[in-house]
């Protein structure tokens, strides 16, 4: 016997565990699906996820809602908060990040272990200053407290990632172009944005994840329905009547994760290539 014989069956009992493992995981997400099929008596009758027949009819009563808006108008209001979102996160924090990378000056260690152990602060406690100061300016019932504060780098932990990528990326070229007459926003700009391609991907990911599922923001400053994300939709489509008919609302929440689900497909090699070395390097 060959020693490739004798690794088939190790290979084999490896692929029946990842499988196994893989289903278990996935097996919420197919429920979900099948789920969005069933009636509210097969809902809670069969823990399977086989429906008895296949029905579109609940995608589109969901679709449209009991207000006078479709999920059109609350898919429309979602990328409204979360494109310009993850635009001045990018800017704000590849700025940040590659200042203390690669920028020498007074204070960067001590600011530096500030910004980080801001990410242990839980968000909570920054609600009711943030929602006092927001409604001295005259923001509530908008989009601009949920993208603004992005614009200063607040999102600590999309900066710690990105410096954690530079201090992994050797000086060679930036000296090189410094020779050459770079200035530092001709090198930001031209070598290390490039070079940040991964991690820049990672952020543009999680970024839209997280403002997609994001609930407690719009719930906290929007108060008119027309400016509702899909979030607070969903949430309205369940309680808007007495008796909640499921198949509605998990049809259109299986519909609500395609953008999610899409987007990380679409960067999935260059999103786990920048989560997997910012963790690494540095």
């Amino acid at each position: 016997m060959t020693d490739l014989d004798k690794q088939a069956p190790v290979a084999w009992g490896r692929y029946l565990i990842l499988g196994t493992v893989a289903l278990v995981m996935l097996y919420p997400l197919l429920w979900l699906v099948g789920a969005s099929f069933k009636s509210n008596s097969e809902i809670f009758s069969s823990p399977g996820f086989v429906p008895s027949g296949i029905d579109f009819k609940s995608y589109a009563a969901g679709w449209k809602t009991s207000t006078e808006y479709t999920f059109a108008t609350y898919f429309l209001n979602s990328f409204l908060i979360t494109i310009p979102k993850i635009i001045v996160t990018l800017i704000s924090c590849v700025f940040v990040a590659y200042a203390f990378a690669r920028f020498e000056f007074w204070g960067k260690k001590t600011m530096f272990a500030v910004m980080v152990s801001t990410m242990m602060l839980p968000l909570i406690i920054l609600r009711m200053p943030q929602y006092l100061m927001f409604r001295e300016i005259g923001w509530l019932d908008t989009y601009l407290p949920l993208v603004v504060p992005s614009a200063f780098a607040t999102d600590t932990f999309f900066v710690f990632m990105l410096v954690q990528f530079l201090r992994g990326i050797p000086r060679d070229m930036e000296e090189a172009a410094l020779i050459d007459g770079c200035n530092a926003v001709q090198m930001l700009w031209h070598i290390i944005v490039p070079l940040l391609k991964p991690a820049i991907i990672s952020v543009i990911v999680f970024q839209f994840i997280w403002t997609m599922n994001d609930f407690m923001g719009p719930l906290i400053y929007l108060a008119s329905v027309e400016k509702y994300p899909v979030s607070l939709a969903l949430k309205m489509s369940i309680g808007a009547t007495e008796e909640v008919e499921w198949a509605n609302v998990i049809a259109i929440s299986v519909v609500a994760l395609i953008p999610s689900v899409a987007v990380f497909f679409a960067a999935q090699k260059h999103f786990i290539e920048g989560a997997a070395t910012s963790g690494v390097k540095g």
